[in-house]
């Protein structure tokens, strides 16, 4: 007997499951598959793995994680389903513009965006704590950030050594390479004409890390 056909959000789920299934040993959450798929709402999540189970897909325990358990494979798997494994599942988003980089304190106030930049997810991921800033100067072109170019910034308070960062230093926000060595923190420009700033255990009152460059965009 035929099964019932599957949107194609309903195949890209099922797919994921599928495949995180294998890899892990386990489903995944309804969480992690709208992280995964860019689906905002658990319960837009939820209606689709409804709809799978009632077309017989799937079979799931009620109110426990981790128990989506795949009943019949679907039309598209074989050679269908590979090809849709390695193809990026993505959606769009609206990144605020919360001011500029080296040209004073971002407002970091979504309400005051000064604009929004359409991109795709493909390219930053699908975390909603992620803001633009144009960039002013060439301290970075080394790291190929030039002038005018928009950044992608994940909003977070820490880094790992060597990623480049928004900080705010002494006011003002500016992109730099982050190094924290001992007593200290450097924050290296990418442009061999400029020198480092140091930033010393007893100025980290007056400094503090806005967030993670994720990605750089350039209007052509």
């Amino acid at each position: 007997m035929p099964m019932d056909p599957l949107t194609d959000r309903q195949q890209e789920i099922l797919d994921f499951i599928d495949r995180e299934s294998a890899k892990n040993g386990y489903s995944p959450t309804i969480r992690e598959i709208g992280e995964r798929l860019g689906i905002r709402s658990t319960n837009g999540v939820n209606d689709h793995l409804k709809a799978l189970e009632r077309k017989g897909y799937i079979r799931r325990e009620k109110d426990k994680s981790r128990t989506l358990r795949i009943l019949k494979p679907s039309h598209h798997h074989g050679v269908d389903a590979t090809v849709r494994a390695l193809t990026p599942v993505t959606t769009t988003l609206s990144i605020p513009i919360l001011g500029r980089v080296a040209a004073g304190e971002p407002i970091l106030a979504e309400e005051q965006a000064l604009g929004r930049v359409q991109v795709d997810s493909f390219f930053i991921g699908t975390t909603k704590k992620v803001f633009a800033l144009k960039v002013v100067g060439d301290s970075m072109i080394d790291d190929g950030i030039h002038d005018g170019d928009y950044l992608f910034v994940k909003k977070q308070p820490h880094a790992n050594k060597g990623d480049i960062v928004v900080a705010m230093i002494e006011g003002e926000a500016t992109c730099k390479r982050f190094f924290p060595e001992g007593e200290r923190v450097r924050f290296q420009p990418a442009n061999a004409r400029l020198k480092p700033i140091y930033v010393h255990r007893d100025q980290f009152r007056e400094t503090s890390i806005l967030g993670v460059v994720c990605g750089v965009y350039r209007q052509v």
